[in-house]
């Protein structure tokens, strides 16, 4: 529990993800926790809200010591690795997601979560996809559960970019407007804190107080 914690608090320090990759390394975060389904735990909401602080006070290795440039360059980049691990995900979906379906639970699968993807698609039909965007664990699993129905290619590609783009654009805007705040800048890890429980929370609470639903057919 203490390496985990620790992991979180890594991803509120921009010298630690300076250090480690800079801002390429939350492309690769972003692309893992919306691609593979071993990357439903990681922060991807408080990460870019980090990453558009990080930018307000320009970031190297940059195109342009302009914030505001630099600010189109990141979101750009890291909007294309969302696409694409969401990609990954309707893909691992269509051709692999039966099999997961019969996998027994193991510290870093729980068809739990799958379920609960599947029970959001069934609620908000192809704009879960969208709105999955915006809900920690389910962003994880909705494009697999999506690649196990079928989704229309093309449907899931128009809800795939716009989810991800109002995703990485609120919270990366929303970390760059506030960036040069002192206040904020004094009390960032109670602000991520309570980004991590407001998004993760309501989630969490039904993970462990909902009932699991019996899974038909295998």
């Amino acid at each position: 529990m203490h390496d985990i914690l620790e992991i979180f608090k890594n991803f509120t320090n921009a010298d630690w993800i300076n250090d480690h990759g800079g801002l390429y390394f939350v492309m690769f975060i972003i692309f893992a926790e919306t691609g593979l389904f071993v990357g439903f735990f990681l922060p991807g909401d408080s990460l870019l809200f980090i990453t558009g602080m990080i930018i307000s006070n320009t970031v190297k290795p940059s195109p342009t010591e302009n914030p505001v440039l630099n600010l189109v360059y990141w979101i750009s980049l890291i909007s294309v690795a969302g696409i694409l691990g969401n990609i990954v995900g309707y893909w691992f979906g269509s051709k692999s997601g039966h099999l997961l379906m019969k996998r027994e639970d193991s510290f870093i699968f729980k068809k739990k979560h799958l379920m609960q993807a599947h029970d959001f698609y069934e609620q908000k039909g192809g704009m879960a996809i969208f709105f999955a965007r915006f809900v920690p664990i389910v962003r994880t699993f909705a494009p697999i559960v999506g690649g196990m129905v079928d989704m229309d290619q093309k449907k899931f590609m128009s809800y795939n970019i716009l989810g991800c783009l109002s995703w990485v654009i609120s919270m990366i805007m929303t970390g760059f407007f506030l960036g040069k705040n002192d206040f904020v800048h004094k009390h960032l890890e109670l602000i991520v804190l309570a980004i991590i429980l407001v998004t993760t929370g309501p989630v969490l609470f039904k993970m462990f107080t909902g009932k699991s639903k019996p899974t038909t057919g295998a």
